[in-house]
């Protein structure tokens, strides 16, 4: 049994400690699973008046900046929705648990909250969502929308993922750096990636891309709380790589592109989608993110000048002018305004039960949120997309990121089958 496994079961041992309350036979309905108000039947969390929403997110942990940016872009999208009339007659209450990238907190919010929400808007952390999914998928069955890409979360009709898995996006990262000939058939690629689901996921992916077009990837494997990336460079640069790949976090990217540039080692860096924080441009790896540092990720950013996002800048630094715009307000928002998408539908076929709610996502089978992609959430099996948008760190951009390939899938990405 692997690291990654172990660490899983670890997570569902604590849940049973902690997850006794869930399992109670404290009521789960507000409706009984009968018509309420409009002739709609109701399930948990659903009253006449309420649609309540749970959201579980890191504010104080290793992606604070994600998870503030991911829970402010919610609470916008549930003001826009109740001002404009609600959904079904109801109006959307979210609440809101900072686990701190914990994992004995994670579990406890989410067994608090889960007898009283109808699903969860968010919840940071693959492998948290990954000790609960047997208990998701068995008892609860209440809709998750993740902020956490791992293809251990496939499978499940209700965890469902808003983009590409890790192990996609990066067959689609290392599919640009082949596109731009900055590596070639016989070249040995880096790759520093957390421990655990999210990182070696995204390995699967680099090995998939590495073996159809013959690169060799040397592996670093870090723990979420290593900062300092001194080593994994000196040992990527003696290794003879001529790119890496990172699949950590902000602070491990900036480390690993600071500590290479003023070691002289300029070579192409590309990161998964929370590789980066636009608040590190204004550190000393600043001037090296924006040189040679790429991003993948299943949206545009909230930079872009395109309509979806462009609207969403504007209306997030009205309702928060004093706080940063980064690609977590469209992580948070799309995520927001998925769920209401299924809500609708579920409204018109008159079943706001949890299961009414998993009906309808999985007849969204091209829904176009607005910010570059088509997504297809008919299959649980598989990711709602194989495309990636690749970005660069600019600071001159709100939200610091500029689109420099558009979304596309590479020809690896097009027929790799991530496995569960």
């Amino acid at each position: 049994m692997n690291r990654r496994r172990l660490g899983t079961a670890a997570l569902a041992a604590a849940l049973v400690l902690t997850g006794a309350a869930g399992c109670s036979s404290k009521a789960k309905t507000d409706g009984g699973d009968k018509p309420g108000a409009g002739g709609v039947k109701a399930g948990a969390g659903v009253s006449d008046t309420t649609i309540r929403l749970g959201a579980l997110t890191d504010m104080t942990g290793v992606y604070a900046s994600l998870g503030k940016s991911v829970t402010q872009a919610q609470q916008l999208w549930v003001k826009q929705t109740n001002a404009a009339g609600g959904i079904c007659g109801r109006t959307i209450e979210l609440t809101v648990r900072d686990h701190g990238y914990d994992p004995q907190k994670a579990l406890a919010a989410y067994t608090e909250l889960e007898p009283t929400v109808l699903g969860f808007t968010q919840f940071i952390g693959s492998p948290f969502v990954a000790a609960v999914k047997q208990r998701i998928d068995g008892q609860d069955k209440g809709l998750v929308i993740p902020q956490a890409w791992s293809a251990s979360l496939l499978g499940s009709p209700y965890i469902r993922t808003v983009g590409a898995t890790y192990d996609v996006e990066t067959i689609n990262a290392v599919g640009f750096l082949l596109d731009e000939k900055r590596i070639a058939a016989g070249d040995k690629i880096g790759h520093v990636y957390f421990e655990g689901d999210y990182g070696e996921n995204a390995l699967s992916g680099a090995k998939a891309a590495a073996a159809e077009a013959g690169l060799t990837v040397v592996e670093q494997k870090i723990k979420p709380t290593d900062n300092d990336m001194t080593a994994q460079v000196a040992a990527l640069k003696q290794a003879g790589v001529k790119a890496v790949v990172v699949s950590a976090g902000p602070r491990q990217a900036a480390s690993l592109v600071g500590v290479a540039a003023a070691g002289g080692w300029n070579v192409p860096i590309v990161g998964n989608n929370s590789a980066f924080s636009p608040q590190l441009l204004a550190t000393p790896a600043g001037a090296a993110l924006q040189k040679d540092y790429y991003v993948a990720a299943s949206a545009l950013p909230i930079g872009s000048t395109e309509a979806g996002p462009a609207a969403l800048a504007a209306a997030y630094k009205a309702e928060y002018p004093d706080a940063g715009l980064d690609n977590g307000v469209v992580a948070g928002f799309t995520a927001g305004s998925l769920f209401g998408e299924v809500l609708k539908k579920a409204c018109t076929d008159k079943d706001l039960t949890r299961e009414g709610i998993r009906t309808a996502l999985l007849g969204l089978k091209s829904y176009d949120n607005g910010f570059g992609i088509t997504h297809d959430f008919s299959d649980p099996k598989a990711p709602s997309t194989r495309q990636s948008v690749i970005m660069k760190p600019d600071a001159a951009v709100p939200g610091g990121m500029k689109v420099v390939k558009e979304a596309a899938a590479a020809p690896a990405a097009k027929k790799f089958t991530p496995a569960p």
